[in-house]
């Protein structure tokens, strides 16, 4: 079975947040009360986490996400205790490579990141790369890009110096081979190189940008090297329909944020099913959309209607979600609400199909049952999040039901 792992973000939903008064509890301690997916979602919606080094401690491009206390309790009490992991979700860690991309070399040494892997006790740990983020399939060695080549030697080299303190260190820690490329030739001898030096699972990284049959290629020279192919982890890919074929050449664990990211991110695919995806309903706060307080200040519609619209959509939405109104009365206050909003472009036949299929009346995640079409609307970080880990826990059912 190929495992999932979420990158982690720091990112929780409040277990006391008022949805329909849209505040949050006074008495919210956000370390005790805010719940990561695992803990909001039964079963949890992914197999694995991921910690990048560079989330935690900051790279040269950015401080990191974490705040010094949540670095300091991360180090202290380690990764499981720390986000509250149950036994069957495992823990990955990796440097996060993409914060350093734009550097001449990588900022951490070997006994940097193993230090960091040991010390929050990580159940398996990625080994110091330096990512290539072109591709060129028909590029050789000696007609490639130099940096590229440098970059490959330089993950090569720092994979063979953590392998050896990990062994000198008789670490806990899984080490994991990075691997990088630019070619199918490229990724499949820098794996070549890890098996030989003792390697029994890689990462393949770098691989973000590229097309589907582009790594499909580079897995199948991966698997027609005269070798006992490791164990594949790919770093930052999500192609669930590509799994079944990824699986078949060696891929065995995978991560990647985009269905979570998804639910604010992309324009269209918001909230995720089985069969299809959803455009969340819009219904943005008053006081917080700067657009609309232009058109305030302007004149264009006055503060009074602005909020009474905003009002009552989520009231004949809810009313809606609960039988109490119609198809059309609920797509007539989205109207005017755009209207007043003055959108550059409409979403109301989204929203037709969106009402009309009410995906979450069909969803069995807790999230859904708990909340109803709260999820469906796109509206403060509160209902994004929740959406997220609907998301999250939809892309997982898809991934178990590959069937590998």
């Amino acid at each position: 079975m190929i495992r999932y792992y979420f990158p982690d973000s720091r990112d929780r939903i409040s277990s006391t947040y008022d949805l329909v008064n849209d505040e949050y509890s006074p008495f919210r301690v956000h370390e005790r009360d805010d719940l990561y997916a695992h803990e909001a979602l039964d079963p949890p919606p992914y197999d694995g986490i991921l910690v990048s080094k560079a989330i935690v401690d900051g790279s040269v491009r950015s401080a990191g996400k974490y705040t010094g206390a949540q670095r300091e309790g991360l180090y202290k009490l380690g990764v499981r205790s720390f986000f509250r992991l149950p036994r069957n979700v495992d823990t990955m860690g990796d440097c996060g490579a993409f914060n350093y991309a734009g550097e001449y070399d990588p900022p951490d040494t070997v006994d940097e990141v193993l230090d960091f892997y040991e010390r929050c006790g990580f159940d398996a740990g990625v080994s110091v790369d330096h990512v290539i983020v072109q591709y060129d399939a028909a590029a050789t060695e000696a007609r490639a890009n130099p940096d590229w080549v440098r970059r490959r030697q330089i993950s090569l080299q720092y994979a063979e110096e953590f392998l050896r303190a990990s062994r000198s260190r008789r670490s806990r820690v899984q080490p994991i081979g990075a691997a990088q490329g630019w070619s199918p030739a490229s990724y499949a001898d820098s794996v070549y190189h890890l098996r030989r030096m003792g390697y029994e699972r890689v990462a393949l990284g770098g691989m973000v940008p590229l097309k589907s049959p582009e790594i499909i290629a580079c897995l199948r020279a991966i698997a027609e090297m005269d070798f006992d192919r490791p164990e594949i982890h790919l770093l930052g890919v999500t192609r669930v329909k590509d799994m079944a074929n990824f699986a078949a050449l060696g891929v065995t664990s995978f991560d990647s944020a985009a269905p979570f990211r998804q639910a604010f991110m992309d324009d269209r695919d918001n909230y995720q099913t089985a069969r299809t995806t959803y455009v969340a309903i819009r219904v943005p706060q008053v006081d917080g959309n700067v657009t609309l307080k232009r058109r305030i200040l302007a004149g264009h519609v006055t503060q009074r209607e602005a909020l009474v619209v905003e009002r009552q959509c989520l009231q004949v939405l809810r009313a809606y979600d609960g039988g109490r109104t119609e198809f059309d009365a609920a797509l007539a206050v989205l109207g005017e609400y755009e209207r007043i909003l003055d959108v550059k472009k409409s979403h109301l036949s989204d929203y037709a199909r969106t009402l009309a299929d009410r995906p979450w009346a069909e969803c069995t995640c807790s999230l859904c049952r708990e909340h109803g079409i709260e999820i469906a609307i796109f509206r403060g970080t509160e209902r994004t999040k929740r959406r997220g880990f609907h998301n999250l826990a939809v892309f997982a059912e898809r991934v178990r039901q590959v069937g590998i």
